[in-house]
C-alpha cells in the first residue's frame, strides 16, 4: 500500500468540487469568528453545527470525527488539567485536589481555548481532506501568490501526515530489527528515541531534495507558471469569498470596537 503523504480523500462531492481558495477562506473566516467574536459557546457551536454538516456533505464525515478526535483529545486533557489546577487568578473554587484547587475560572479558560483550537484544527482538517495539496498550489500561483509563499503553506498543511508516515516506516523498520515498541508505558517510552532519531534525519533529508527538485524546476525564475490541471471556479464562489471575507473583517472591527469602548 503506498504511503499517505497528505490528508486528501478523493470522493465526489459538492464540497471536494469547490475551488480550493474557497475552501481555504472558509477555513480562514471560521478561525477569526471563533477567535474574536465573544461568546463561550460560539466556537464549540461553529463546529457542530457548520464543520461537521460540512464534512458530511464532503463524504468524509468518518474520517473527520476519527481524525479530530486523535489529534486534539490528548491536548484537550493536558490543557484542562493544567488550566483548571494552575490558572492565574482563579478565585471561584470548585473542588480541591491535594494541595491545588480547580476554579471555575480556569475551566472555563480551558474551554474557551480548546474550543477555538478545536475550530482552528477542524477547519484546516476539513480543507486537507477535500483538497489535493497540488491543486491549492496551483490555484494559489494561477492568482499571482507568490511561489515561495504558495509552497510553504501547501508544505505546512501537509507536515503532520508526512511525519506519520514516515513514523510510520520507521517503526516498521525497527520492528523488523527486533525493537519492541509496544508493551506497557515504560516500554513505549523507551522505545522512542530509536524512532526519533531516525524521523528528525529523514525529515533533514527530504527537505534537502525537495529543494533541490523544486531549483531544478526553475522555481523561482519570475516566469508566469503553466498548468496543465484547471481548476474549477465560478462567480458564485468569488462572491462567496468576498462575503466571508467581508464578515471576517467586519468581525475583526468589531472587535477593536469592543476593545476601545471598554477602555474609555
Amino acid at each position: 500500500m503506498p504511503e499517505r503523504m497528505s490528508f486528501f480523500i478523493p470522493r465526489e462531492s459538492r464540497i471536494h468540487s469547490l475551488n480550493p481558495l474557497t475552501k481555504l477562506t472558509l477555513a480562514f473566516s471560521l478561525i477569526i469568528i471563533a477567535f474574536f467574536c465573544p461568546g463561550l459557546f460560539l466556537p464549540i457551536t461553529i463546529n457542530f453545527l457548520v464543520l461537521v454538516p460540512l464534512s458530511f456533505l464532503g463524504k468524509v464525515g468518518k474520517e473527520f470525527i476519527q481524525t479530530s478526535i486523535r489529534l486534539l483529545l490528548p491536548l484537550f486533557a493536558f490543557l484542562f488539567v493544567m488550566q483548571s489546577l494552575f490558572y492565574p487568578g482563579g478565585k471561584t473554587e470548585l473542588f480541591g485536589i491535594w494541595i491545588f484547587s480547580v476554579t471555575s475560572e480556569g475551566v472555563v479558560f480551558a474551554f474557551r481555548t480548546a474550543t477555538r483550537i478545536l475550530v482552528m484544527v477542524s477547519s484546516f482538517l476539513l480543507l486537507l481532506l477535500t483538497t489535493h495539496p497540488s491543486a491549492l498550489m496551483s490555484d494559489l500561483a494561477r492568482r499571482g501568490v507568490p511561489a515561495s509563499l504558495s509552497f510553504i503553506i501547501t508544505s505546512t498543511l501537509q507536515i503532520i501526515p508526512q511525519m506519520q508516515a514516515k513514523a510510520a516506516t520507521i517503526q516498521d523498520a525497527q520492528r523488523s530489527r527486533g525493537l519492541d515498541t509496544g508493551g506497557n508505558l515504560i516500554n513505549r517510552i523507551r522505545s522512542l528515541l530509536p524512532l526519533v532519531g531516525p524521523l528528525v534525519f529523514s525529515s533533514l533529508v527530504d527537505v534537502e531534495e525537495r529543494a533541490i527538485a523544486i531549483e531544478a524546476r526553475a522555481f523561482t525564475l519570475p516566469v508566469e507558471k503553466t498548468s496543465l490541471v484547471e481548476i474549477p471556479d465560478s462567480p458564485a464562489e468569488a462572491i462567496l469569498r468576498w462575503f466571508l471575507a467581508a464578515v471576517a473583517i467586519i468581525t475583526i472591527g468589531y472587535r477593536i470596537w469592543l476593545s476601545l469602548s471598554s477602555r474609555i
